[in-house]
This record gives C-alpha cells, structure tokens and sequence, in this order.
C-alpha cells in the first residue's frame, strides 16, 4: 500500500499568529514538521497552505509545498484539496500530519502507518499516556477515550474525543496531532456537513464519529507537545535545543 503524507498549514492561528514561520533552532517549525515526516520514509510529504509564505519557507528548506484555497474550515478539507490536485490514482493511505508537532515521534508515524496497512481500518490516529497531570486541565491538549487499555500491540477504536478531561472515565489518554485516512474515507469525511458536536468543541473528528466513520487509535512512545501557545513554543524551544 503506498501512503502519502499532507501537513495542512496556515498563518492565521488564533492562538499564536504567524506559528508554522516561528524558528527553533533557525528552522521553521513547519520545516522541522517536514523534516521529521520525511525522515519516517513511509511515503512522499507535502505541505498543503494557503500562504505563499509557507510555501516559500518550506521550498527554501529542500519541501515540497501546494497552495490551496482560504475557504477551509478545517485542516482535513485542506488535505482533501491537496490530495486532488496532485491526481494520483496510486495512493491507498493519506496521512494528516499537523503542522504544530515538531517532537511527533518518528517510530510511531511509522508505527501508525504501519498499523493502518495490516488492520485496512477506515482511520487512525495515536495517542500517548498522561503521565503529567497537568495536561488534565488543560483544554489545548485533546483527550481520547478508548474502550480498552491501550499497549503496544493493539489499535483499538475511540469512543469519543474531549477537552475537559473528565476523571470518572476509564482509558483517556492524550491525543497526537496525526491521523491516516483509507482514501475512500478521506472523500467520505469531507463530503459531510460539520457536525454541530464538532464545531461546539472545535475537534474535527467528531465529525466521523457523528458520522459512524470509527477511528482506530495506537498507543505512542513519545507524548510530544504541540505549539498552541507562547508557552508551548518556550518549552518544546527548550526540548529541541537541548537535544542538539
């Protein structure tokens, strides 16, 4: 099965505008997104923008970019586009990579492609324990709940996905910014309106949930931070500098 991998990105983040241009260690965080997909060897990588800046960035740093249109509501529309654009009949599998997580673990991209060509699920994503509490309270870090514990050979499907982290419930883990579409999922996703659960909790996977489109999820080495905040880029600068 050949994979091919999309990181949507867009400069007009709420939260931290101009985020996917931010250096750490004199790279862009969407080049390091890149660099890090590449680096997984499961497929080709494209970055899917809307700024011909961030095409320019990603070109400048040895990528590959395709503009696409403003309108998107969400990063997997974007992808779609992409995907269509470049007309390839020979991709089965679309990878989501987002363009904020810059520690994504090699390793479990691979691990999640390859889960992906064994089980032929619909979708998948991953998802690593909670070891530090304070990922509980906060409301940038997405939460998925399994219905079974997680470990390192199974793929098992979500139950829902939360930003409030809610300590009744069994198997909440925390959610990666990634996920790997059946092609014939992927046009499905996109062809349905934004769930009204989606869009009160700004999480796009509801949206298949909603749906009946069942999301497999692999448990994660890594817990990596995404950049949502000032405070996430001063931390995950910290990790990245520290590592070279």
């Amino acid at each position: 099965m050949k994979t091919l991998v999309i990181i949507p990105s867009r400069l007009s983040a709420t939260r931290l505008p101009g985020k996917p241009l931010l250096k750490i260690n004199g790279l862009s965080i969407i080049s390091h997104v890149f660099k890090k997909a590449e680096e997984a060897q499961i497929g080709e990588v494209l970055v899917a923008t809307e700024d011909q800046e961030i095409i320019d960035d990603v070109r400048h740093n040895g990528g590959q970019a395709i503009l696409t249109k403003k309108e998107h509501k969400t990063g997997t529309d974007r992808i779609y586009e992409a995907f269509k654009k470049i007309n390839n009949s020979d991709i089965d599998l679309i990878m989501n990579l987002q363009g904020d997580e810059p520690l994504m673990n090699v390793e479990d991209i691979r691990n999640l492609n390859n889960q992906m060509i064994k089980n032929k699920y619909q979708l998948g994503t991953l998802a690593s324990k909670i070891l530090d509490k304070k990922i509980n309270k906060n409301l940038n870090v997405v939460k998925v709940e399994t219905k079974d514990n997680l470990n390192d050979s199974n793929f098992l499907e979500a139950i829902s996905f939360k930003r409030k982290y809610e300590e009744q419930k069994q198997n909440i883990y925390h959610h990666l910014g990634i996920y790997c579409y059946q092609k014939e999922t992927l046009k499905n996703f996109v062809s349905l309106k934004q769930s009204s659960n989606e869009i009160k909790n700004n999480l796009e996977q509801l949206r298949a949930i909603d749906n009946g489109i069942k999301i497999n999820v692999a448990l994660a080495k890594a817990s990596p931070i995404g950049v949502d905040t000032e405070e996430d880029l001063v931390a995950i600068k910290k990790i990245m500098e520290y590592k070279t």
